[in-house]
């Protein structure tokens, strides 16, 4: 059968867990040098002086343009647009019509009637797919992930971070900056282009937040913006940085931007499986680690499970707005930082490299989320309580850590658990796993970012 469609490939997996499962796809990827300098004094850098990534690649930007379009976010998103416009931003956050979580990205407000949702594939397909399909009165354009765009890119996109960020553009742009509150947006030049910023940061150790300022504006200007940024730079000790330290930002942030979208399974979202491709992203992504079900809708997550609840308005109606309701006094996930005990990593890390038939999964350092989407089981005892994700090394930590989403009732700073690491068949059928044997490694919670 010639696969057309999502709808369609599942199907022929027999499931979607099986589909997700099989798929040879790694981490997301990030297409620019792995390192610059290295990574080490990378991530240092977002805490002493500055790093300047280059974003212009990975992510997916769809722009939403017409009278309607402020209606479409409305519908789609759990957020409030009362006073949202131009030069405004905000996380957006979409569920389905079941409260399961679809996705996140960020929302920019470029005009009062032109909005761009900007990140993973996931939320721009999905709002797209309401605008084209809901009898909207908008126009959608869409600025593809270079890795699906031979064509190029529409902008460019930089992040400085760092306590010498603001000086640097500032320097950069011959001038001082407008005040921007965080996720504001503000207007000026570098190097005589016409620049947008968004005052965000990507970092959080407690007492060390620093401001980030992501900037964008059309690619023919970005060679031009880069070196005027990296001129300014050099006098206060900005490095750029590589994929491999980029990778790491979201272990300190608490940034959980890849987990299994709920659109699988369900009657309501069948015509939505139909629209997606069988090469779309939520069609070839893999799902990799401990925790292992046979049913996708095990995998699902609520926007309070990642501390979404925060931005969730139940003052418009929306798709989803009645289950969220229904669900406000229900049990919880919630969002921590694990603290891996230093010990059983390396004990890991040896038993990958020298541990003969008992080899334990690769370690990866500094970033071992080795699939697109990683769920691995956090266990009290012999009880999963929670799903770990994004985990790695930064030096700004000093150790081994994750994000995770543990029981509400296991949410306490200092409760030790342990993270099963592994794939539950040992990498079986899969060529870029390699064989190896479930270990578990102990971890400390944290409510708060990690120091």
């Amino acid at each position: 059968m010639t696969q057309q469609t999502l709808n369609d490939k599942l199907k022929q997996a027999d499931g979607a867990v099986r589909m997700l499962r099989t798929s040879v796809a790694g981490s997301y990827p990030y297409p620019i040098p792995a390192e610059y300098t290295n990574w080490r004094d990378e991530q240092a850098a977002w805490h002493l002086t500055a790093v300047l990534f280059d974003q212009s690649h990975h992510m997916t930007d769809v722009y939403f343009k017409g009278p309607d379009t402020c209606r479409l976010l409305s519908d789609t998103g759990i957020n409030g647009f009362t006073t949202f416009g131009r030069n405004k931003a905000k996380q957006f956050v979409a569920v389905n019509h079941d409260g399961q979580l679809i996705g996140d990205s960020v929302l920019f407000g470029l005009e009062d009637d032109e909005f761009s949702l900007v990140g993973g594939p996931v939320v721009p397909n999905w709002v797209a797919f309401q605008a084209e399909t809901g009898g909207y009165d908008v126009e959608v354009c869409r600025d593809e992930r270079t890795l699906a765009n031979p064509a190029g890119r529409r902008t460019y996109r930089y992040q400085l971070q760092g306590p010498k960020a603001l000086e640097i553009i500032a320097q950069a742009g011959g001038g001082s900056l407008p005040p921007l509150g965080f996720f504001k947006m503000g207007e000026f030049t570098i190097a005589g282009c016409p620049v947008r910023g968004l005052n965000h940061t990507m970092t959080g150790i407690p007492g060390q937040e620093t401001i980030g300022l992501e900037l964008w504006g059309p690619a023919e200007h970005g060679p031009q913006v880069l070196q005027a940024l990296l001129d300014a730079g050099e006098g206060h000790g900005m490095v750029q940085g590589g994929a491999t330290s980029y990778a790491t930002t979201a272990v300190e942030s608490g940034w959980i931007g890849l987990y299994v979208p709920a659109l699988y399974s369900g009657d309501s979202m069948r015509t939505y499986r139909d629209y997606l491709r069988a090469d779309s992203f939520e069609a070839t992504a893999s799902l990799v680690g401990s925790f292992d079900s046979a049913d996708i809708e095990d995998y699902y997550l609520t926007p309070w499970d990642l501390g979404y609840d925060r931005v969730l308005r139940l003052d418009h109606d929306f798709i989803g707005r009645d289950a969220l309701e229904s669900l406000a006094d229900q049990p919880h996930r919630r969002k921590v930082w694990l603290r891996w005990n230093d010990d059983d990593v390396t004990r890991v890390m040896a038993a990958n490299l020298f541990g003969g038939k008992q080899r334990t999964r690769y370690l990866q350092v500094p970033y071992a989320t080795y699939g697109t989407l990683q769920y691995d089981s956090v266990l009290a005892g012999d009880r999963i309580v929670g799903i770990s994700n994004r985990t790695g090394y930064t030096v700004g930590i000093g150790h081994w850590a994750s994000l995770a989403m543990i029981e509400e009732t296991e949410a306490v700073d200092g409760r030790e658990v342990t993270v099963l690491w592994g794939e539950p068949d040992g990498g079986a059928g899969r060529a870029n796993i390699e064989s190896h044997v479930q270990t578990e490694i102990r971890a400390t919670i944290s409510t708060a970012p990690l120091e």
